[in-house]
């Protein structure tokens, strides 16, 4: 007889989680690529003419310089920050993985999720995504995953088809 593997975490989703995860949605694909090219060319307009530019053109130059490296991350953290303070977001989530899929505790409230219902899972710095659909979501972050992270990245890698993961 063969001995299941399960997983347990109990997860208390933090600001700085939301955080990397709003981050990673406002920075990825064409939209991360035109962030890092509109900070990049306004930082060389700003050094190239510093000394002919006027007040208002350095202004707008320097705005613009920090509307993707300071500003957004920022506003992102002031919202996330928001969010974090929610009663639902604090009280813990209790996820239990199993072979045939995973359970989700919360209060008094449980769901049972089968893997064929995962659209994807997304490995990024600071924490797993596991995506249920387009707008919904769990965070398992590193934090929490602890000594474990390797072994239930493994798992998932058994567990699901190779189209589904992305960088786990």
């Amino acid at each position: 007889m063969t001995q299941e593997r399960t997983f347990q975490f109990q997860i208390r989703v933090s600001a700085g989680d939301l955080w990397r995860f709003s981050m990673y949605h406002a920075n990825k694909g064409y939209l991360g690529i035109f962030n890092v090219l509109f900070t990049l060319g306004s930082l060389y307009l700003l050094v190239t003419k510093w000394g002919t530019a006027q007040l208002y053109q350095k202004l707008l130059l320097l705005i613009c310089v920090l509307m993707f490296t300071v500003w957004q991350p920022g506003l992102l953290f002031l919202k996330t920050a928001r969010q974090a303070r929610n009663e639902r977001l604090r009280e813990p989530v209790t996820m239990t993985f199993a072979e045939e899929g995973f359970t989700v505790v919360q209060g008094d409230q449980s769901m049972e999720v089968t893997w064929d219902q995962i659209g994807r899972v997304v490995g990024i710095p600071g924490e797993l995504i596991l995506y249920m659909g387009r707008i919904r979501a769990y965070l398992l972050p590193d934090r929490i995953l602890g000594g474990e992270k390797e072994a239930f990245a493994a798992f998932l890698r058994e567990v699901l088809p190779k189209e589904k993961l992305k960088k786990v």
